[in-house]
């Protein structure tokens, strides 16, 4: 598919927000479709411990990037991209604004930096830096005279990519060694703020059946992919039906989880792209809010 320009209707934000069900009522007032750029959204089934879109709001509004592959399947930032600039290309031929929401830093990245060619992955060597501690990269890492912006030094998933690729003899790439930010339009909340809804959402997941969906994904999908594992909710409520955690314990521990989750996002967001921050109170109001967003997307 030829390269166009990036979608520019773009809104982000650490998880429990407020993004997706802004973005939900304003392309319902526009007519506009969603992508969604969440990596927890690709899995079909796993709907309730990842807040999925109702059936009945994906009645109202195209999207696009959800269910696209079973649990038990990889998925990659490219295989999300290349779906990403197929509905970019729909939306065109349609005449119809796409608008892009999520909280996958990576994502927002790929969309709008694009991914520079990198070689497969190297089995026996990313084994080796995986055993190794976060120090213990940083330390190899500086072996080679290459620092990285804070963010990415932080992250051991890239660590271990960059150590691979330095190793190997292949240059980074341009993006991780601090290129232009793209600009990037986000919402956030007081930290105690965003802990209570935090918490409201957790409570809401397991009224939902939370432990009933995780059941049955179960019973289908014995063995996930490695992403779909980082799933928060899921390993919790495993343990909760195999008796290993009580349902309080499971929901103290997810809430914790996506607080820490939370503060990763955030911190991604500031560090890789020039973000406009929207910050929001319990006094907002959502008409005005929507307004907001409206405006500065016209």
């Amino acid at each position: 598919m030829a390269d166009r320009s990036p979608p520019r209707c773009c809104l982000a934000g650490a998880t429990a927000t407020g993004k997706s069900a802004l973005v939900q009522a304003l392309a319902e007032r526009t007519g506009a479709a969603i992508l969604s750029a969440d990596a927890m959204l690709v899995y079909r089934g796993m709907d309730i411990g990842t807040a999925k879109p109702s059936a009945e709001e994906r009645a109202r509004v195209p999207y696009y990037g959800l269910d696209c592959v079973a649990p038990d399947a990889p998925f990659s930032t490219a295989a999300w991209l290349d779906r990403a600039r197929a509905a970019q290309a729909q939306c065109e031929r349609e005449g119809r604004a796409l608008y892009v929401t999520g909280g996958t830093g990576l994502y927002f990245s790929a969309l709008l930096r694009g991914l520079d060619p990198a070689p497969p992955r190297d089995p026996a060597l990313a084994a080796e830096l995986e055993a190794l501690s976060p120090d213990e990269l940083r330390a190899r890492l500086a072996r080679h005279r290459v620092t990285l912006p804070p963010a990415e030094a932080q992250n051991p998933r890239r660590l271990v990519r960059t150590l691979e690729l330095l190793e190997r003899g292949h240059p980074l790439p341009s993006a991780w060694l601090g290129a232009p930010k793209p600009p990037l339009l986000a919402l956030t909340w007081e930290r105690s703020l965003l802990h209570e809804r935090i918490a409201r959402r957790v409570d809401q997941m397991f009224r939902e059946g939370l432990l009933d969906e995780a059941e049955a994904l179960r019973a289908h999908f014995p063995e996930w992919s490695r992403t779909a594992c980082q799933a928060i909710g899921y390993a919790e409520a495993f343990a909760c039906l195999d008796g290993r955690l009580t349902q309080a314990e499971a929901r103290e521990r997810i809430i914790i989880r996506t607080r820490q989750l939370a503060r990763r996002q955030e911190t991604y967001f500031r560090h890789q792209f020039a973000v406009t921050w929207l910050p929001l109170t319990p006094d907002t109001r959502p008409a005005d809010l929507l307004d907001r967003l409206q405006r500065l997307w016209a």
